[in-house]
């Protein structure tokens, strides 16, 4: 008997699956709440399903408590970046695009790519997750309520001032949560530590790449690492008349990209071994946004050479590299 794959397409409220058991494909759709977690358990008995390979999209936060419920009930899960199923989806010439049609092209995929085990992050990596997020939206906002203040009608400056203030008070109270929680977690202080001896990497960066990557044990090399947050180069050439810009992928997570882009700017400065990469990448014509997304991408393998080796930064071997 072939093993039974279940597709998943998640969204806020709810999400649809395709059960595929015995070549045969069986769909549905619950509520994205943990009563809708125990409707799937029960509708799997249902069809005699003990066991499934799940596989769903990396979609953000929609997805995380249904993929440690299914972990916890002893299923194999696999979290999968959204460009490798649309990809799929091209190969097959699919044109429908509903949610039961999603599922099922998702349940194909884990059926014929046979996608690794996902595993849930340690608590205390959730957890620091959840801080790091909070405070980039902190941010956020605060840039938001600036970029009104600017343009505001007197009127409303006072309401905008305190706003502004209130967040200038959050993102400090939450860059210290950060600060303690770090502390008080052996493995990420120690982490964290390695992760700032690398010239450009402050507070701030080292506590994303820790929220974001979890453990590094998970990537074969630092090439997969840069994978994760889309910082790998895309190049357009076909023969002798395309030749599109090369740019970064995309395909990955945003907000390491986002951490990453004044961390970069500063390594310029302060990093010999990025100093003297960008001057080769000058040498060589590239545009500057290019030699910056490069220099992202460089910080990403120096900080996979910290951790994975447990040693600090040491330009010497990370020049040769």
């Amino acid at each position: 008997m072939e093993p039974a794959i279940l597709g998943i397409d998640i969204a806020k409220q709810k999400f649809d699956v395709a059960l595929v058991v015995e070549r045969k494909t069986i769909t549905g759709r619950f509520n994205n709440t943990p009563e809708g977690f125990n409707m799937l358990e029960r509708w799997l008995v249902k069809y005699g399903v003990e066991r499934v390979h799940a596989c769903l999209e990396a979609t953000g936060t929609y997805g995380e408590a249904l993929a440690e419920h299914l972990h916890r009930a002893g299923h194999v899960v696999s979290v999968v970046n959204p460009a490798r199923i649309k990809g799929f989806g091209q190969s097959e010439l699919s044109r429908t695009k509903t949610d039961k049609a999603d599922a099922q092209l998702i349940a194909r995929f884990c059926g014929a790519m046979q996608p690794g085990p996902w595993q849930p992050p340690a608590p205390e990596v959730k957890e620091l997750q959840s801080l790091v997020r909070r405070l980039e939206a902190l941010n956020d906002m605060l840039n938001q309520e600036r970029n009104r203040l600017a343009t505001a009608d007197d009127i409303v400056k006072d309401s905008l001032e305190r706003v502004i203030t209130h967040l200038q008070q959050e993102i400090k109270a939450t860059r210290k949560l950060i600060q303690k929680h770090i502390d008080r977690h052996p493995d990420l202080r120690g982490k964290r530590d390695l992760l700032e001896t690398i010239p450009g990497i402050g507070p701030g960066t080292s506590a994303m790449i820790l929220a974001e990557f979890g453990d590094v044990t998970r990537f074969h090399e630092a090439g997969q690492m840069a994978s994760f947050c889309g910082l790998t180069p895309r190049h357009r050439q076909s023969g002798s008349s395309v030749r599109g810009r090369s740019m970064i992928s995309k395909t990955g997570s945003s907000h390491i990209r986002k951490a990453l882009f004044m961390p970069a700017l500063a390594a310029i400065r302060y990093n010999p071994v990025v100093a003297a990469f960008r001057a080769r990448l000058l040498a060589n014509g590239k545009h500057p946004m290019i030699i910056v997304c490069a220099i992202m991408r460089k910080l990403i393998y120096l900080a996979f050479g910290v951790l994975k080796s447990g040693r600090p930064f040491d330009p010497s071997i990370a020049a040769a590299a």
